[in-house]
């Protein structure tokens, strides 16, 4: 049996697929010619006394297969059994551990049945107790469990499943309950678990049987047709009605149905549909020849069938799954309840069949036809269970829900969840939140159930999301029909409106439907072990995806639209332990013979924001991601390594645009980060690559503006204006004019161009009250406006500009000049000194010149702090000094504040004149202030200086490394913004990442990356870090385990394990021999007895 997770009742029909009344949903059909088959005679009489009154039940004391019918356990039974299963879980632990104690049970009973047990044993453990859980659930409801035996019937349509084979199953289990439960398991309950195992195989063998064909047929029939409609090239035109000339070559079939008869001929219309060379239409779809023969047979103004058309593929893909059915009926019924106007379903199915004929005519005979037909025949009828009902309880619930008052409705919240607790109390673990949120989550049920009338298909996938998202909470699905049970129940409170009740539940449960379908298939074993956050756990867990999906499996769950990652969720639930070890599963190269499997391009083109979203979110697994992009080869050859750089995601995007890795590196700000091997090399890359030289094209007028500034302020001015030629003049009025015509502009240009960008951008700040661009923040867009107004402010100082004038050409040395000569000397050294000081961003071309400006810059505090001292104690020096009687020559140094505050300094600087010092000897007090004051200042401040600055510089100089990459990565980003689409393709075909690498000689590997070689003690490595299997190849195959694959730790657990399976073993033994022993002295008491009384006989009659 394989899994199939509870669902919740309470669909209008609770009968499931059927043919006829004497197929599936049948009435329990009495049997008395069928004798009970007790296995021994002595054996008691429970089960007599227990069928006495329910002859129904005889023939599943035994295998019966000869119908499918309804049972009904009595509810005494039903209680034990359930009881039972409890206590056999409680006994050995948890869900897991009683999933693989069957599995051991069944495994070793039978050696022939072992062929049998194909998936890997933790996934069929878990799938054993998950689906006897739910026939347990099930058994004290006829219906449900009928459907839920069907569901697992449908999903061993491909085993043989036999008598004897169910035989050895139930008896196995049976006999481990037996153990591990002794005297708990009540005769009841093992009585119980016959009859339900017993059933379940009997159906098992029936479904097989009466149904396989049918559902095989209508599977590979349905993906025979997409994929022939996929590869249609022509069809022939459709034009006024007429008939195509191609014919269906095959007999004649008719079929009866209830409403209306379906005759398909040789000759028939719409039948077939061959190429045609001058054909119009080309499907490539089975929808597209769908539309088609509507047009052929006159039905192309039939708009409902296309609501049909869009859930034929979810109804054909899963006619074996009874549960998945009825959900999507009640999903189509509602659709069409929204339609305005008739339809026929017989016509949809004409054109279905149709169709089908047409793609799949080399295939299609009678059993086709009485496949399909009884596919929606079932669709049908579950369809009119349902139609014109939506549209009643869609406006009773309105009417409802607008007319409640608040206080109602605060009520409905209040009682939703209390109801609930007291119905199944192991709810309250998985609802901790506050009681506000529970209100919150009552308000959102209760609007999904009116939703679900408005919106269905659009609500289809919004529960789906919900569910997916629910998974990762472990929320078992048994909890979903007691919580529909206990919402009705409450609502049952508050209006005597039957339509109002009936149209909730019914929505409610189909709710609860997709949910648990939802959490079942979204339910994975990845899934279930990224909740314990262990990694060794979750590495089990990995380790059966075949190795072909393991990838996609740590990366994507879907139902239906929706989708969830893992990877994703493990962080979002706070997993972190178990997001590392997805990583570094993701990011670890393994090798067969034939591929090498390395996740790196699923994991970016899953998530092409993984970088952004690990900086958001939890930063810590940066290190490993980037890690994980670097291939090391152990080998070395002449002192180098191969190094294989896999950085194509962290350069380029899906599209082949740049990737905005850099520019989230640079918000995040992380030196450390920034400083890793494989960002240091992509950065490098894009820096040498393209980079340095579009920057350095953007600075060269930078550069020749500064040479001019340089020789015209510092160099031809130096010269006196009388002495300058004419010559020397003319050049410095060119220099002058360069400046302000060129420079100026240009960094005007500059300016406003940043400004417009920061404001339509709006990056743009307040600083008390006053809006600040970004580029301002920023010391070279600051720099550059106060040069700017620097330049404005010469330009209008300007000496050569005043003297325009003059007798002579070009001079300053006239009146206006000279008076504005001193100040355009300020504002010329000011703006000489911005010139130098942008200069320093070309520091960005050589990390280590960058970092020492850096790191400059971070010292820059503790000098200040020095000089903060420094002026205290001046000034305190300089005021007790100035109280002193002072007498001499010192009196005009040291009379006031502020003259000896500049002789202190003098003396601290050493620049105090020796003969002035020579004088202070006379005062001896005055002397000994002084000597007290350069001891603080030249021994204790100056010392100290020293050691913060040589620790502010060890502390500070491996982190001013990443500052100085963070440095050049603005630039790079900066640039990149600007540059040309032509010269960045040109840049990534220079780099060849669709080549595929080498890692050693001959051993071509993945493509993605860039491989260099690094000196070998750089990175010394002694270890293989590809992983490398034998055995098969089939990507169909997990990778199989290695030792230390889980740790230390995984080998006490499977000795303890070992430990106990021996322990029960020689228990069992030791019951065994008991027993034998205790038959053994009953037999021979019983001859012995035997021999006494014929002795005794013989006696007698000798007398």
């Amino acid at each position: 049996m394989s899994s199939g997770s509870e669902q919740t009742s309470g669909s209008y029909n609770g009968d499931s697929m059927n043919e006829g009344s004497d197929r599936l949903g049948s009435t329990v059909i009495d049997d008395p010619g069928d004798p009970a088959d007790v296995e021994t005679a002595s054996r008691t009489s429970f089960e007599e006394k227990e069928l006495s009154g329910t002859s129904e039940l005889n023939k599943y004391l035994s295998v019966y297969d000869q119908t499918f019918d309804k049972i009904q356990i009595p509810p005494d039974v039903v209680e034990e059994v359930q009881s039972g299963l409890v206590a056999f879980i409680s006994t050995v632990g948890s869900k897991e551990a009683a999933g693989e104690a069957i599995y051991s049970a069944v495994f070793e009973a039978a050696p022939s049945l072992q062929v049998l047990f194909k998936t890997p044993r933790s996934v069929m453990a878990l799938r054993f107790v998950t689906a006897l859980g739910a026939l347990v659930n099930a058994a004290g409801k006829p219906g449900q469990l009928k459907t839920q035996v069907e569901t697992v019937g449908f999903q061993h349509l491909d085993i043989e499943v036999t008598g004897p084979r169910v035989d050895i199953f139930r008896e196995a289990i049976l006999e481990l309950f037996d153990q591990e439960l002794g005297a708990k398991l009540s005769e009841k309950a093992r009585f119980g678990f016959q009859l339900l195992l017993n059933y379940t195989g009997g159906a098992l063998i029936y479904i097989r049987r009466e149904y396989a064909v049918r559902i095989r047929i209508i599977q590979t029939s349905w993906r025979s047709a997409n994929k022939k409609a996929a590869g249609i090239t022509d069809v022939a035109d459709v034009g006024d009605g007429k008939t195509p000339s191609g014919r269906l070559k095959g007999k004649s079939v008719e079929i009866g149905d209830d409403n209306d008869s379906i005759v398909a001929e040789a000759d028939g219309e719409g039948v077939a549909i061959t190429k045609q060379t001058d054909g119009m239409m080309v499907p490539s779809s089975f929808n597209d020849m769908f539309l088609f023969n509507a047009a052929v047979m006159g039905l192309t103004n039939h708009d409902w069938m296309t609501l049909i058309l869009d859930q034929l593929d979810a109804i054909a893909n899963n006619v074996a799954n009874p549960y998945r059915l009825q959900e999507e009926c009640d999903v189509l019924a509602l659709v069409l309840s929204k339609y305005q106007g008739t339809f026929v379903l017989s016509e949809f199915k004409a054109v279905v069949l149709a169709s089908l004929r047409s793609l799949v005519s080399t295939e299609w005979d009678s059993e086709h036809e009485v496949a399909w037909n009884w596919l929606w025949q079932n669709v049908e009828r579950l369809l009119k269970a349902v139609l014109g009902k939506p549209p009643v309880h869609e406006k009773a619930l309105s009417d409802l829900f607008m007319s409640l008052p608040e206080a109602s409705m605060a009520s409905i919240r209040q009682e939703f969840f209390l109801h609930f607790f007291k119905v199944a109390p192991a709810g309250s673990d998985f609802f901790k939140q506050s009681s506000t949120r529970l209100y919150f989550i009552a308000d959102k049920i209760i609007e999904l159930t009116l939703e679900m009338y408005r919106q269905p298909r659009a609500m289809v996938e919004d529960i789906s999301g919900l569910g997916l998202r629910h998974v990762g909470y472990s929320i078992p699905s048994e909890l979903f029909s007691p919580f529909v049970t206990s919402a009705v129940d409450v609502f049952r409170e508050i209006t005597t409106s039957e339509t109002a009740i009936a149209g909730f539940q019914w929505s409610l449960t189909l709710v609860s439907k997709i949910l648990v379908r939802a959490i079942s298939e979204g339910s994975t074993v990845v899934m279930k072990a990224i909740s314990t956050n262990d990694e060794v756990s979750l590495k089990k867990a990995m380790a059966l995806s075949p190795r072909g999906k393991r990838a996609q499996e740590l990366l994507n769950i879907s139902v239906g639209a929706q989708s969830i990652s893992p990877f994703y969720w493990s962080i979002k639930s706070g997993n972190f332990n178990s997001a590392k070890a997805i990583l570094d599963d993701l990011l670890t190269i393994r090798a067969d013979r034939d591929v090498y499997y390395f996740a790196c391009d699923d994991l970016f083109a899953r998530h092409p924001d993984v970088v952004q979203y690990l900086i958001t979110d939890v930063p810590a697994l940066l290190h490993p991601l980037f890690s994980g992009l670097v291939w090391r080869s152990r080998w070395i050859n002449k002192g180098f390594r191969r190094v294989n750089y896999y950085v194509k995601h962290l350069v380029q995007d899906l599209e082949g645009g740049s990737s905005e890795t850099l520019s989230w590196l640079e918000e995040h700000g992380d030196p450390g980060i920034i400083s890793h091997p494989a960002v240091v090399f992509f950065s490098d890359i894009l820096w040498d690559g393209i980079i340095k030289y579009h920057f350095l094209r953007g600075r060269i007028l930078f550069l020749i503006s500064f040479m001019v500034f340089l020789v015209s302020q510092s160099v031809l001015s130096a010269t006196d204006d009388a002495e300058r030629p004419e010559a020397l003049r003319i050049a410095l009025f060119s220099c002058r004019v360069f400046i302000y015509a060129f420079s100026m502009l240009k960094i005007l240009y500059d300016q406003i161009k940043m400004f417009w960008s920061d404001c339509r951008g709006g990056y743009v700040e307040r600083y008390c009250c006053c809006p600040v661009p970004q580029y301002l923040r920023e010391w070279q867009g600051f720099g550059s406006l106060i040069l700017l107004w620097l330049l404005i402010l010469m330009g209008t100082q300007e000496p050569v500009f005043w003297c325009l004038g003059g007798d002579e050409l070009f001079t300053t040395a006239c009146a206006e000049g000279l008076a504005r000569r001193r100040i355009y000397s300020v504002f010329s050294s000011l703006a000489m000194m911005l010139f130098w000081a942008l200069l320093v961003n070309m520091s960005v071309f050589s990390m280590r010149i960058s970092a020492f400006i850096l790191v400059c810059g971070r010292v820059l505090s503790e000098v200040g702090l020095f000089l903060l001292a420094f002026v205290f104690i001046i000034l305190a020096s300089a005021s007790s000094i100035s109280a002193l009687e002072q007498g001499g020559q010192s009196d005009e140094d040291f009379s006031g504040i502020p003259s000896g505050s500049l002789t202190l300094a003098e003396i601290a600087l050493n620049i105090y004149s020796g003969t002035a010092l020579a004088h202070l000897r006379s005062d001896m007090v005055l002397l000994a202030a002084v000597y007290a004051f350069c001891i603080l200042v030249s021994i204790f401040l100056i010392s100290l200086l020293v050691a913060q600055l040589n620790q502010a510089y060890q502390h500070g100089f491996q982190d001013m490394q990443g500052f100085a990459r963070l440095n050049r990565v603005h630039i790079i980003v900066s640039t990149l913004e600007n540059m040309s689409s032509k010269s960045w393709i040109r840049f990534l075909d220079s780099l060849h990442f669709d080549e595929r690498l080498e890692f050693n000689e001959g051993d071509v590997g993945v493509a993605g990356g860039i491989q260099v070689l690094e000196p070998a003690s750089q990175h010394p490595t002694s270890v293989e870090s590809i992983r490398r299997y034998g055995g098969s190849t089939a990507p169909s195959m997990p990778w199989p385990e290695e030792p230390g694959d889980y740790g230390q730790e995984d080998k006490f657990e499977k000795l303890e394990k070992l430990i106990i399976r021996t322990t029960k073993n020689l228990n069992k033994g030791r019951d065994n021999h008991r027993r034998n022993a205790g038959g053994m002295s009953g037999a021979s008491s019983m001859a012995m007895s035997d021999g006494s009384s014929k002795s005794s006989g013989s006696e007698g009659g000798d007398s």
